[in-house]
């Protein structure tokens, strides 16, 4: 229909037809591997695991027990109102990596230059105006030292904090719902205070005491994984912040009773990020009924279970060191950026999200919206220097802002899509992208390649390079009238 339009009007000739790309009909698998850099698995002797979000899947069931417990807790210990009880979990309500202020208590999803994505900012349940957002920001830029710190928490003067995990959703569903309560009961009350209080881990702490097989979803594809690994000789080991009987019960159900078979060393409660820094905490070995033994650990043996340490102490006891180790993790920040940076390890984002994403993508609707809204972005690039055309340009660049919006509904009516603020990567894309060497849905993916795969990346232009790659030139690039140098002398 669109294009059917702009042949008919009398400002577009065949020759900007050349800016509208061709409809794709190709489909993107969701259970490719994808590769920010390039890596063989060949070259991978090691594999390192997380364990909630990496090995051990969830229902939605789960987010809605934790929501549920955190909301409680509140009510009984922290003497917050009776009626925040009638607020339940929206399972579709936001979505992981949003920024959220603290002492403004607004929501929101900030691309990858710093930028708020007008429309995305959220007090309570509601959306704030944009107007009100650009008077409260000065603009809609966050500086730096205002952003949260390398690890995503608002510390140390930082006003903004990020939520990485998965388990975070329920968290942001929680500070919402508070957040809402007390605006339409006209409660004054202090944003600092309401975030350190609404905090899941307690509810978390509660939940791993409850029968989580109940919530375990995909444990075949999982075990798969292990197997394979396992029978091709590979190495692997197991570092996760979860305590050992929470471990214990999900792999059993995944697995069965000699999971550690598979496992060279196993360490629980490992308090990463820190784990990853701290060279003090020595390893502390645990027996199955979680008693520590506090002799020095001089070796890390299989079938043993070692509780905290460090990792350079585990570097020095296994010697497993740069890229022959390839390491598994849904945090982006506390599973994998200090490995990639510090370490050298390579490193593998689990992104659960990415298969409905995908989904979303290979849908009719979403590829022509993305179609159109790519050729009218070239059509005002090229002629918006035609003097005669800005009546039309106005209208486009109008047309353009609303099919924006839709775009970014078809992800997610209030937030959007994980990777992208409109045509930006988000703030968790770039952080993806800088810290993971390959990223996937989920382990699973694993089994569609052979222990000699080589992931490429998909070599993309850089700006000024897409005159030479004509299947991704930026609109116009090459059509744009020449613009002799200036001569300055």
């Amino acid at each position: 229909m669109h294009v059917i339009l702009l042949l008919l009007h009398p400002l577009v000739f065949p020759s900007h037809l050349a800016l509208i790309p061709v409809i794709s009909k190709n489909s993107v698998n969701p259970d490719t591997i994808f590769a920010n850099n390039e890596m063989s698995l060949g070259d991978i002797e090691i594999y390192g695991f997380d364990y909630d979000y990496t090995l051990a899947f969830y229902s939605r069931h789960l987010h809605t027990l934790i929501f549920n417990i955190a909301r409680d807790i509140l009510i009984q210990e922290h003497r917050y109102p009776e009626g925040l009880r009638e607020y339940e979990y929206i399972p579709n309500f936001v979505v992981r990596g949003l920024h959220y202020d603290v002492q403004r208590a607004l929501l929101m999803k900030i691309d990858a230059f710093h930028y708020i994505q007008l429309g995305t900012v959220y007090r309570g349940l509601h959306p704030v105006p944009d107007k009100e957002v650009i008077a409260m920001y000065d603009g809609c830029h966050v500086p730096l030292e205002n952003m949260s710190d390398f690890y995503g928490k608002s510390s140390h003067g930082h006003t903004m904090k990020q939520y990485m995990d998965i388990f975070s959703l329920p968290e942001m569903n929680l500070l919402c719902s508070v957040n809402d309560y007390f605006m339409k009961h006209n409660i004054d009350y202090e944003p600092v205070h309401l975030y350190k209080d609404v905090k899941v881990t307690r509810a978390q702490q509660v939940v791993f005491q409850r029968h989580l097989e109940n919530y375990i979803s995909y444990g075949e594809q999982t075990h798969a994984v292990l197997k394979k690994l396992y029978e091709d000789g590979k190495k692997m080991f197991l570092i996760t912040n979860s305590p050992f009987d929470f471990v214990d019960r999900g792999m059993n159900y995944i697995v069965g009773k000699d999971w550690r078979d598979l496992f060279d060393i196993v360490i629980v409660q490992a308090d990463k990020p820190g784990f990853f820094n701290d060279r003090r905490k020595p390893f502390r070995r645990v027996t199955d009924k979680g008693v520590l033994h506090w002799d020095r650990i001089h070796k890390l043996e299989k079938g043993k279970i070692y509780k905290q340490g460090n990792l350079y102490e585990f570097l020095r006891l296994t010697g497993w060191r740069g890229s022959k180790v390839l390491y598994f993790g849904d945090h982006i920040y506390s599973d994998l950026a200090d490995l990639t940076l510090k370490h050298g390890w390579r490193t593998g984002a689990i992104i659960p999200e990415l298969r409905k994403e995908i989904k979303i993508m290979n849908t009719e609707e979403c590829v022509h919206l993305m179609t159109w809204l790519q050729g009218l972005t070239g059509l005002i690039e090229h002629m918006q220097v035609d003097p005669a055309s800005q009546a039309v340009v106005q209208e486009w660049i109008k047309e353009r802002e609303a099919m924006r919006s839709q775009t970014k509904d078809i992800f997610n009516g209030q937030f959007g899509s994980l990777f992208r603020t409109y045509h930006n990567p988000t703030y968790f894309s770039r952080r993806l992208s800088r810290f993971a060497d390959i990223y996937m849905a989920s382990l699973s993916c694993l089994l569609n390649y052979d222990f000699h795969h080589t992931f490429f990346p998909r070599r993309t232009p850089l700006q000024h390079e897409s005159p030479f790659w004509p299947e991704q030139t930026s609109a116009g690039a090459l059509k744009m009238p020449f613009i002799p140098p200036q001569n300055h002398n």
